[in-house]
């Protein structure tokens, strides 16, 4: 009697929606079902991949993409899907019949910078692997500020150009812009490299949300690009501060650590604020994965951290504690690798396609490779100076533009707009959380 046993793989991912520089999607598929660290290194660009070698399963995905995974039952073997969205997968096997061994907090996140390996050979289901392909070195920048500042803005404008350049030439490009470190960073660079690249800068705007009645952000905005002589790119997007619905950020990120909703919740109002302006604009940069790179976080804040717990592990607001750690969720996976999808949902919700070069690997390397411990002596004053001097000397250096640093606005110290914490109500996570749950039935 012939082996009825079959494995199905259900990849859900949009090739599209794949950025890369250096190979088709398919030649990167073909070095990902190899298994090898390196060969996935060298996949340059954007990317949520997935490939079979017999019963092998490997996927993996750069730190700008999400990338789920949930293991199914069926009598003719197991069943694999892949996709962007824990709601995708769950209508997936919904249309297999396969909807009661759906529960959310069984889906699975591949964490990113690594290769995830799981082996289709039915119940009970194996352990997935994990194998690192990006390990950047750390403490090897010199005690330098300023040229630390050259190297990290380099990096970034390097980036900016590899991404323009895969851009159509006709396609204007949009900011999310608050003035800010990281924003004004992305819009100062990016304007540089258009004109460096002989494309007209005309294309770039500079989009900031504005609450009706306040907004902190567009007075800021307004100041850092008007004291540049550059107030003509700014484009206000005023809303309701009823129109900010925190509920609808959870279903839309698929989470619900506070901090994340609150910062989709405005994510969500610009980017439809810019659609319904301009029903055909695509493309969009911001600056998220410039707080982590420069460990730009209040550590008082966090019970888990210390100044030492922060300088002392690599990537940690990047990835978490880390696979193979106690604290590392398999749903969840950890830091700005679970938390992305605050930027990447709400545009992919109003059909943007975005880019933070933050997030590219050889700007996070630079990064990694600051002496954090000899640059701040384990201060936590000194460290959250550190970013707004390390970032406008490089894009000085870069531009000539001696961009304006502002003290850094927190939402959660109480500091930040008000209408926004009136419009939010400060909404416990613990509420976040049980709409999240409600979701799924």
């Amino acid at each position: 009697m012939p082996d009825r046993h079959v494995e199905l793989v259900c990849d859900l991912t949009d090739p599209a929606k794949n950025r890369l520089y250096n190979m088709t999607v398919d030649e990167a598929r073909e070095r990902l079902a190899r298994g090898s660290s390196e060969d996935v290194r060298d996949i340059d660009g954007s990317f949520a991949l997935v490939a079979r070698e017999g019963v092998t399963v490997r996927m993996a995905r750069s730190l700008d993409r999400p990338l789920r995974y949930f293991l199914a039952k069926r009598v003719d073997g197991p069943m694999l899907v892949v996709a962007d969205r824990i709601d995708t997968i769950q209508g997936c096997l919904r249309a297999n019949g396969l909807d009661e061994q759906f529960q959310p907090s069984y889906t699975r996140m591949v964490p990113a910078h690594h290769i995830v390996e799981i082996r289709l050979v039915g119940c009970p289901d194996p352990e997935p692997t994990y194998m690192r392909f990006f390990t950047p070195s750390r403490n090897v920048l010199p005690d330098d500020p300023g040229e630390i500042g050259r190297r990290y803005v380099g990096a970034v404008a390097l980036e900016i150009a590899k991404w323009l350049r895969s851009v159509p030439e006709d396609e204007p490009i949009g900011v999310c812009f608050s003035g800010g470190v990281d924003s004004g960073a992305v819009f100062l660079v990016t304007q540089h490299v258009l004109r460096s690249l002989g494309m007209s800068p005309s294309r770039l705007k500079a989009f900031t949300l504005s609450i009706r009645g306040g907004g902190d952000d567009l007075a800021q905005a307004r100041l850092f690009l008007e004291s540049l002589s550059l107030g003509m790119f700014l484009e206000p997007v005023e809303v309701d501060a009823e129109a900010l619905d925190s509920r609808e950020a959870v279903r839309v990120v698929e989470d619900y650590k506070r901090l994340d909703v609150e910062s989709a919740t405005m994510a969500l109002a610009l980017c439809r604020g810019i659609r319904e302006r301009y029903p055909g604009w695509r493309y969009l940069v911001d600056g998220d994965g410039g707080d982590e790179n420069l460990k730009d976080y209040p550590i008082e804040e966090n019970s888990e951290l210390t100044i030492r717990s922060v300088l002392g592990n690599p990537l940690l607001y990047q990835e978490g504690w880390g696979v193979g750690t106690v604290k590392h969720s398999l749903t969840y996976s950890g830091g700005q690798s679970r938390s992305y999808t605050r930027t990447y949902a709400p545009l992919a919700r109003y059909g943007f396609e975005g880019f933070s070069p933050f997030t590219r690997p050889s700007v996070v390397e630079v990064a990694e490779g600051i002496p954090f411990v000899s640059l701040t002596d384990w201060r936590p004053d000194r460290l959250y100076s550190l970013k707004g001097e390390v970032v406008s000397r490089g894009v000085e250096s870069l531009t000539g533009f001696r961009m304006p640093v502002f003290p850094k606005r927190r939402f959660q110290d109480g500091a930040a707009d008000r209408e926004i914490a009136r419009a939010l109500r400060l909404t416990p996570e613990s509420a976040y959380r049980a709409e999240f749950f409600s979701l799924y039935g």
